[in-house]
């Protein structure tokens, strides 16, 4: 059985249920849904996106607060007047001004980091949550009854099991939607935000717009369910959107797996039912009323974190067959795209990359000092010194990582000064990383395809309705090409961190000559791998040097090093002490006597 099988039944039993089970199973499937609209974007934004809110419940109630004062207040502004009694158009305004209320917050809160960003959004959700129980406009701690029902093509919602459609309607285009957006060139770039923002920001990423967009869509999905809760309730007031509620969306995210779209749904389903049943069972048990359901939840939240940190979804992929869990990106005969278009490379011997008299200083630590050096187009320089040379930091001023405190770094004659290595990036300079920065859980062939970022154009609206097949297919087929000419090719839909570390830095490589660069750094490309991989690797980088492509190799392998490169710089204590041909630097006497051990 597919997987579209298994979908297509799961919706035949919702459009079955209202027809065969009581109306307060419905009540309860409804907050189910309801719920799991608002988890879903926490699955974004927490997730996949790596940013943790206490604020949902908030943008929950500013759905829910925005319908209810323009369907119930009889004079509205004149400005609002023709959205008045109508809950398709307050629905319109309350996406307006939820769309600008999370621009401005995103803006303030994204920008935070660590554990100042959790903190941020409890302080607005607390804000939002006292603004509903302040303004009278509102019916203040009170709230505001009488709503009307939401009607559609002259059905009136007014009933459970009527509206019970409509919110599993919106939930499932929210869930393909979001499933669209994740498998496409915009969702690798938010779920790169896991894998380090330097990593991301390498290939060309936007990280903040990236935030951002993942905190508007979280945002939106909480005030759509805050729009369907108001209008099936038919009454508002602030209990619902303040913290504990929050607290509630973010268990039901852990519970049900906080990375996985459908773990949104399970999440909802498993704490709405089991909070249901525990408030049943615990006063009759205890003999008393009191929320023990919560220290009950609070237990199982603990214990569940311990055995199944992702839920519970990993927990029942581990029963579905694997051909079931692999998913192709590529169909068996790709359709027809256009193969993407490539960088002409400068001519051989033209400087690509200059460093002029670059001085890093960290305080009263000088860790680059004067340091000057060229890499031409059709060149392999290798950059070496023992430990705590700076070589790391150099390898950060050239990549526009870092920026000199004087002197200057010119990338095709350009100075990299003020540049983001995003914008660098753009300008054809790609990197590998020391510490392999990969995506473990996504296959090698979308990893690759990151580094591919700058080279597609199309945005969230094509990606959410899957509008950008075509270049999907190209960018894809560009990784796999990339893959099959590091001789990665039989692992593309694998787990990259399935992969063994020297196919880890390969894999690397593979993403960074996705990026189409006319100049590669490779930060320690041969550290991990066996002896017909080194030979493979020299093989693939000679190549790339014969193409006219531009490669400075920062390696502590001097095997591999002596053999390969065409010119090497020595560095030690944060000074070049020499440069020049192999050769000449195998028998030079400071390098003999700083680098290899001293000379005989």
């Amino acid at each position: 059985m597919k997987p579209r099988h298994l979908l297509i039944g799961f919706i035949v039993l919702l459009a079955f249920a209202p027809l065969v089970l009581p109306t307060f199973q419905i009540t309860l499937l409804n907050y189910i849904g309801l719920y799991a609209l608002v988890v879903l974007g926490l699955v974004l934004l927490t997730g996949v996106g790596g940013m943790t809110s206490f604020g949902q419940a908030a943008f929950v109630g500013l759905g829910s607060y925005t319908s209810a004062y323009l369907t119930t207040t009889e004079q509205l502004p004149t400005w609002l007047a023709w959205a008045s009694g109508s809950p398709w158009l307050s629905l319109l305004i309350g996406i307006l001004l939820t769309t600008l209320v999370a621009l401005i917050l995103g803006a303030l809160t994204l920008r935070l980091s660590g554990h100042y960003l959790p903190l941020g959004t409890i302080a607005w959700g607390i804000s939002l949550y006292y603004l509903f129980g302040t303004l009278e406009g509102l019916g203040g701690h009170t709230g505001v009854s009488d709503l009307p029902p939401i009607s559609l093509f002259g059905l009136v919602l007014d009933k459970g099991e009527e509206i019970y459609y409509l919110i599993w309607l919106v939930l499932l285009c929210a869930i393909f939607i979001t499933q669209n957006l994740l498998n496409s060139r915009e969702g690798r770039a938010i779920r790169a935000l896991k894998g380090g923002q330097l990593m991301a920001e390498s290939m060309g990423v936007n990280t903040f717009r990236s935030k951002l967009v993942v905190f508007l869509i979280s945002a939106l999905f909480a005030a759509l369910s805050g729009w369907l809760y108001a209008h099936t309730q038919r009454f508002v007031n602030p209990t619902p959107f303040g913290l504990s509620m929050a607290i509630d969306y973010l268990f039901m995210a852990l519970i049900g797996g906080v990375g996985s779209v459908w773990g949104a749904l399970i999440g909802a389903g498993v704490f709405t039912m089991l909070k249901q049943a525990l408030q049943d069972v615990l006063p009759h048990l205890l003999g008393s009323n009191g929320q023990y359901e919560t220290i009950v939840f609070g237990l199982l939240i603990v214990v569940l974190m311990q055995k199944s940190p992702g839920g519970i979804w990993p927990i029942l992929m581990r029963f579905v067959p694997a051909q079931l869990k692999r998913r192709r990106l590529l169909p068996e005969k790709p359709a027809t795209s256009t193969e993407l278009p490539h960088r002409t490379l400068p001519e051989h011997g033209q400087v690509i990359l200059e460093a002029r008299d670059v001085t890093r200083r960290f305080g009263g630590l000088v860790a680059n000092n004067n340091m000057s050096l060229k890499i031409h187009a059709g060149e392999i320089l290798a950059l070496i010194g023992p430990n705590g040379a700076g070589k790391s930091t150099m390898f950060n001023q050239l990549s526009a990582v870092d920026t000199p405190t004087s002197g200057e770094v010119l990338f095709r004659g350009e100075s990299l000064k003020g540049k983001s290595s995003r914008e660098v990036a753009k300008m054809g300079m790609s990197r590998t990383f020391q510490h392999v920065k990969l995506l473990p859980t996504m296959t090698v062939l979308e990893n690759v395809a990151i580094g591919a970022h700058l080279r597609g154009s199309k945005g969230v609206i094509s990606s959410a309705l899957h509008l950008e097949r075509l270049e999907e297919t190209s960018l894809l087929q560009e990784a796999e090409r990339q893959l099959k000419r590091v001789g990665l090719g039989d692992y593309l839909y694998e787990e990259a961190g399935s992969l063994a570390l020297g196919q880890q830095r390969i894999l690397e490589i593979a993403r960074a000559l996705c990026a189409d660069p006319c100049l590669l750094l490779l930060d320690e490309p041969a550290a991990g791998l066996r002896h017909k991989e080194k030979q493979a690797l020299a093989e693939l980088l000679s190549k790339l040097r014969g193409e006219g492509m531009a490669i400075l190799l920062v390696e502590h392998d001097m095997d591999f090093v002596m053999g390969l490169v065409d010119r090497i710089v020595v560095m030690e204590f944060g000074e070049k002490i020499a440069e020049g041909l192999p050769e000449e630097i195998q028998t030079n006497p400071a390098v003999l006597e700083a680098y290899l051990g001293g000379a005989d």
